[in-house]
Formats: C-alpha cells, sequence, structure tokens
C-alpha cells in the first residue's frame, strides 16, 4: 500500500498511576509490515528498582486489570527499553497520549541508559493531516466501533488498524 509505512510505529504505554511519579507497566508496539498486515509487539515491565512503588495506584490497577504481583514477574525495565528500542529505531512514533506516553518511554529508556531519539507525534494532529473525507471518516469510524482496552499492545494496535482502514478508504477499497 505504501513503502513507508513501514517506518511508522504506534506506540501506547500504560502506567502505575498518572502521577508525576507514575512509572511504566506496560508498552505496545504496532506497525503496518509490507504486505499490509499489522504486527504488534507488546510487554509486560517490572518495575525498576529506581522507581517508587508509593506511585501505585489502585484505580489504575482496576482499570488494566494489572497487578504488582504480575509485574514482579514481568521482564526486567531495561531488557523492555533495550528490546522496544531496537523496534522503533528510526521510526516515527504515533501515539494517541503523546505527552504521557514521551514521559514514560523517556523513563524506561534511561533504565537501559537510552534516550530517544526521534518525537513522539501526536495520533490526532498526525490524522488530520495526512487524511481527509472519506478516509479521515474511516479512521474515526475504525476507533470509535474498537474501545480502548488499556492495554498497551492491543491499544496501539487499535490505532494502527484505524490508520490502516483510512489509507484502505483513500484507495477506494471498503469502508471499515
Amino acid at each position: 500500500m505504501n513503502g513507508l509505512l513501514n517506518e511508522i510505529v504506534f506506540l501506547d504505554l500504560e502506567a502505575s498511576s498518572l502521577a508525576p511519579d507514575g512509572w511504566p507497566i506496560e508498552i505496545g508496539l504496532t506497525w503496518i509490515d509490507e504486505l499490509d498486515e499489522l504486527v504488534t509487539w507488546s510487554s509486560l515491565i517490572r518495575p525498576h528498582p529506581t522507581w517508587s512503588i508509593a506511585a501505585w495506584c489502585a484505580d489504575s490497577e482496576a482499570i488494566h486489570r494489572l497487578t504488582l504481583a504480575d509485574l514482579s514477574v514481568a521482564r526486567p525495565a531495561e531488557e523492555v527499553a533495550a528490546e522496544a528500542n531496537a523496534m522503533f529505531a528510526d521510526r516515527l512514533m504515533i501515539s494517541d497520549g503523546r505527552i504521557a506516553d514521551a514521559r514514560w518511554l523517556d523513563q524506561l529508556l534511561a533504565t537501559a541508559g537510552r534516550n530517544r531519539e526521534m518525537p513522539i507525534l501526536d495520533f490526532d494532529a498526525s490524522a488530520l493531516r495526512r487524511f481527509e473525507g472519506d478516509a479521515l471518516d474511516a479512521l474515526y469510524i475504525s476507533l470509535t466501533r474498537r474501545r480502548a482496552p488499556h492495554r498497551a499492545g492491543p491499544d496501539s494496535r487499535r490505532l494502527a488498524r484505524a490508520w490502516l482502514r483510512a489509507l484502505e478508504a483513500e484507495l477506494g477499497g471498503e469502508p471499515p
């Protein structure tokens, strides 16, 4: 469909809380491959020893349905950071929660001594710049038909699926 699609990755992170000292608990990345298929990678994140457990929020736990016990057996933050960094290196990242996701991603990458090389673009602003008319309608119809499950992998996949639907509508494909 578009050779540039492999250069875009849709990003979502879930966190311990929305407080300033909150930390990432899960990361999800989805991209559209050369066959126009969605590829999703996600990982739970074991809290780094430097992150304050006091930033754990029961409300967030209820939303994500993830407990501290779940995270205690997850991969260490620095391993997740290194693997994620390799997947999104040199790709444009698009998120529907750009500011919070940037903070949590930077916090995650810091555990592995890494810095983010590329900016994170806002999903809505990017969509409005890229699509119009029926394609833009297809994107937002796709988003509203699928509720956000508040899990990083499925949430990033939801964004990528909507983007793919807009591209299909742009080419005269079936509506979503």
